[in-house]
């Protein structure tokens, strides 16, 4: 009888088990984890706090006081292309460098009034508001650091604060401001400090980046050693060696020839007049006399 019950009582036992078993099915929960500026779980990438440094929406540089980054930056894209800031063939009609006797620090990119203006890559708008000289300004922080500036618009297609995909709307462009002709004037900063955007992007209907992983010197980042009347020779730097191995400048002598001016010989040898002049201490008006020897400084 004894052996007969606890028979009986583990049958039940076993029983209730399964039942329990089956009720109470197993469930996966995905671990979300909080650090400081950057959300992590497993099906989102991590996102940086761009807004969380220096985000002020009245000021068009607010690094200005802060500590300027060390050369050679290293910058990665997520991307091999960007979304084209307008939405016809992109044709460049100044280019980054020196200009009328001033620093002119992005490209113009024409367009005709009212044409539609697209963020190149995915942010959140710092600035939406009228600037001295850049006149109706956007400008887009992205997560890798960089930001994008939008100047001469003729109407504002977001306010500040906005979360903007890669390609979204930002405006109609035109020539507010200090512009002549309607274009847009299209800058790149990283922590206010300006970079050459042909640097950066091909201008062209590939929509592509030079790399993925680029490290900028203080050469792209200077608009004197640039003309805005021709496109730089550009040689991107993919490795941390290769920036580091450009930056150490060299010199050659160059031996005037007849017939030359300081114009020629700054393009026949990709340096600008004024780098000429500094180092040889001549001024731009000097006269050159044949055979006269000038170092040249690359």
């Amino acid at each position: 009888m004894k052996v007969l019950f606890f028979a009986m009582a583990v049958m039940l036992s076993t029983h209730l088990c399964a039942q329990i078993h089956n009720y109470y099915q197993p469930i996966e929960i995905d671990i979300v984890e909080h650090r400081d500026s950057v959300t992590i779980d497993s099906s989102f990438s991590i996102i940086p706090n761009i807004t969380g440094e220096c985000w002020e929406s009245t000021v068009y540089n607010p690094y200005k006081y802060e500590e300027k980054p060390k050369f050679p930056l290293k910058l990665n894209f997520e991307d091999s292309t960007y979304a084209s800031p307008i939405g016809r063939k992109k044709v460049v009609t100044s280019r980054y460098g020196w200009r009328y006797g001033r620093a002119h620090k992005g490209i113009d990119i024409d367009l005709i009034t009212g044409d539609s203006i697209f963020s190149m890559f995915a942010g959140v708008v710092r600035m939406s508001r009228y600037t001295s000289g850049h006149g109706r300004t956007v400008v887009v922080r992205h997560y890798n650091g960089l930001e994008t500036v939008y100047a001469h618009l003729s109407r504002y297609g977001v306010k500040e604060n906005d979360t903007v995909a890669k390609g979204a709307y930002l405006g109609k462009g035109g020539v507010s401001g200090n512009a002549r002709g309607s274009h847009l004037h299209l800058v790149v900063n990283y922590k206010g400090i300006s970079i050459n955007p042909e640097y950066l992007f091909n201008f062209d209907e590939s929509n592509s980046l030079r790399a993925q992983e680029l490290w900028v010197t203080e050469k792209w980042t200077q608009p004197f050693l640039h003309s805005s009347r021709r496109q730089s020779k550009i040689k991107p730097l993919l490795t941390e060696d290769e920036a580091l191995a450009s930056m150490i400048k060299t010199r050659s002598i160059y031996i005037v020839q007849p017939g030359d001016t300081l114009s020629r010989i700054s393009k026949r040898n990709n340096v600008t007049i004024s780098s000429i002049c500094k180092i040889n201490t001549i001024r731009r008006n000097s006269i050159l006399k044949i055979g006269q020897q000038l170092v040249i400084e690359k």
